[in-house]
């Protein structure tokens, strides 16, 4: 190996150790937990599999609907990352047919109803540098209307489940004292 080389590794690899130990001690941010952690959901019943990947953001004493989150406005339904959807089966959502397939879920959140839209294309962040949700509404394959429930207690960190109480599934949605269920039916 030529001498410039092991003097152009070598710099290298103490901007690199620089780097990580700025981040550890100063910014304290390389190995502290995410605000907003990833989480998976999953669902499986008979051949049917239902996977969600999400961030869950907290509360933290803030004023989530209407105020974080505002109302008539798109939001990338979590934190960080675009939420997805995906399903093994096609489904039917209200009237419509969902094809089997990777959705990213997006929500119109409003104080009685919100939308939900599955939108057949993959972001890799739910914003842009703006801030402002990248959803591209051309390629929503469903977009739905479910109303707002009020849970009665305070969620503290934004939550995606399914409830399949007395076999009727939904997608649930649930934050602050909000809730809303998205029915969910499979073609048999």
């Amino acid at each position: 190996m030529n001498r410039f080389f092991k003097w152009f590794l070598g710099g290298l690899f103490l901007v690199a150790i620089s780097l990580f130990l700025y981040s550890f001690f100063v910014d304290g941010s390389l190995l502290a937990p995410r605000k907003s952690p990833i989480d998976t959901v999953s669902f499986s019943k008979n051949d049917l599999q239902l996977d969600i990947v999400y961030n869950r953001p907290s509360k933290r004493g803030r004023e989530i609907f209407g105020g974080l989150v505002p109302y008539q406005q798109v939001w990338r339904t979590g934190a960080n990352e675009a939420t997805t959807f995906k399903t093994n089966k096609p489904l039917q959502i209200n009237n419509d047919s969902l094809p089997a397939g990777k959705y990213t879920l997006w929500t119109i959140p409003n104080d009685s109803t919100w939308q939900v839209m599955f939108n057949s294309k993959q972001y890799a962040w739910g914003v842009d540098t703006e801030m402002k949700p990248m959803r591209e509404p051309e390629f929503d394959v469903i977009t739905v209307s479910v109303p707002v429930e009020d849970t009665g207690i305070t969620v503290e960190q934004f939550t995606i489940g399914f409830d399949n109480a007395l076999d009727h599934l939904s997608l649930t949605m649930a934050w602050d004292q909000t809730k809303i269920a998205v029915p969910i039916e499979t073609f048999d």
